[in-house]
Order: structure tokens, then sequence, then C-alpha cells
């Protein structure tokens, strides 16, 4: 018997899988996730579906052109890939399924394309979940892809990362790498978006992050407008969802429901 059909949208020509759960849009507010550079809809497993139940809201999880069960990149990924994803596709999508009331719960690149989004102000959202978010490039990230890249050649990561990407595993991680890698690259920052973000946000990390240092935490709490709160967890790497989950769906859902209890009261739509 043959495995069920991914389920997918199209933004353009691209067919993009996703995962839709809880809620409908017209009957609460919606979490949108954003996954790493490596993830897709299915490597997030049940902590959507977790954070969803908790909350009270839906969820909506997708995976990005070349991720998991969508279409397969035409082209390498140029430099300002995050910048097009936040300006371009992002917005697509939110209005493709006609989200009114959204909460943005990105991981690594999905949590800098959130703060892209939210800072270029292109539609307002309620709030903002970020794990392990990049704003400028570290040696320390510089050296962790370095570390993925060789481990690639030499390890049984191939094989772990086909269980989620299939047919787009070798296209997938070859692009991941070799963006990350570019000498053009070092220079990529996104400080310039943060001003304009003035949503309440939960930044997460962890004290032993291999792509990034707490100066990434900073840089976003000192130059955003809106009010930051932080939850740093001892011995967790770069996915506190899969380090600590019971952690992080605690302290998401305790924060995501305090964000709409505080506009409960007579509280309009962000999009009104």
């Amino acid at each position: 018997m043959s495995p069920p059909p991914v389920p997918r949208f199209s933004i353009g020509a691209d067919r993009l899988e996703y995962a839709w759960i809880g809620p409908a849009p017209t009957e609460a507010p919606t979490i949108v996730f954003l996954h790493e550079g490596l993830g897709s809809t299915s490597m997030w497993r049940d902590f959507p579906a977790a954070l969803a139940e908790r909350s009270g809201c839906g969820a909506l999880v997708y995976s990005r052109l070349g991720h998991g069960g969508s279409d397969p990149l035409g082209a390498p990924r140029p430099v300002g890939f995050m910048h097009q994803e936040a300006q371009d596709v992002l917005p697509a999508v939110i209005d493709h399924f006609s989200l009114e009331d959204t909460i943005l719960f990105g991981h690594s690149d999905g949590a800098s394309i959130a703060l892209i989004y939210a800072g270029a102000r292109l539609w307002p959202i309620r709030a903002l979940v970020l794990e392990a978010p990049h704003v400028f490039v570290e040696d320390r990230t510089i050296e962790g892809v370095t570390r993925m890249r060789d481990l690639y050649a030499g390890s049984d990561l191939p094989r772990r990362l086909a269980r989620y990407h299939g047919a787009n595993t070798e296209g997938m991680f070859r692009g991941w790498r070799e963006i990350w890698l570019l000498p053009e690259f070092y220079s990529w920052n996104i400080e310039e978006y943060l001003p304009g973000v003035e949503c309440q946000m939960l930044l997460i990390q962890g004290e032993d992050d291999e792509h990034g240092t707490l100066k990434q935490l900073d840089a976003v709490e000192r130059q955003v407008r809106g009010p930051v709160e932080r939850l740093v967890l001892p011995q967790c790497g770069h996915s506190p969802h899969r380090d600590h989950p019971d952690a992080v769906l605690d302290a998401s859902a305790v924060f995501i429901r305090r964000v709409l209890e505080a506009h409960s009261s007579g509280a309009t739509s962000p999009r009104s």
C-alpha cells in the first residue's frame, strides 16, 4: 500500500507541504511555525500540536521550498533568501489561509524570517516566539555549519535527514551548506529590521547552542521596541524544543495565553 499523499498548497507555481492543526482561523488565533535551515513540517514532530492544544490556538506548519515534501529548489539560494521568504512567501502563505490573527513561532532561520517579517511591518502580528534567532553571522555559526558539512560526508546524517526530506535531502543540505559558507554571506545582517518590531516577544536559546551565542538575543532585546521575555536553557543546544520540550512548551504556552488574554477584553484583530 502506497503512503497517503502529502498535503500541499500552491504559492504561484510552487507547491508547499503543510499540516493544519486545531481550530480554523475564524475560530481562534493561528500559530505559524517557521522551521530551521534543515527543518521541515514533519521534523517539528508533535510539538506544534501540543502547543496548539495548550494555548487554544490553531497551528499552521509548512515546509519551505526544497524542504520536506515541498517542491525542490529550482536554483541556488541567494544571499537574501530569508528576506525573500519573509517579504514574498510568508505574506502569500498568510493570505492563502486567510489568517486574521497570527503568532509566529520561528526556529533558527525561521526565527530570522519572522523578525524580518515583523520588522518590515508587512502586516500586524500578535506576538513572536523565537528559538535561536540569527540576526548576524558569528564565527560559531560558520564553525557549526562546517562541522555539519564534514559530518554529513561520513555519518548516517543523510539517512536521518531523508526520513523528513525524502528526495529533497541532498539538494536541501547542499543549499543550506553552500549559502552559509559563502564568503558574501559573512556580512549578512538583519539588525536594521529590529526597530520595527513592536509586538510582544519570547526569546529562547540554549546555553550550548552550537550555531550562535547569546549575543544574538542581546542584539534583539536591545533594538526591538516591543516587550521581550527570555528563556535561556542550560545543557541545551540549537534546538530547544527538542532538547527541552517540556520547558519550551510550558514557557511558550504561558506566554501565548498571557498575550491573548491581554487582548481579549474588547480587543480587535491585529489586521483590523
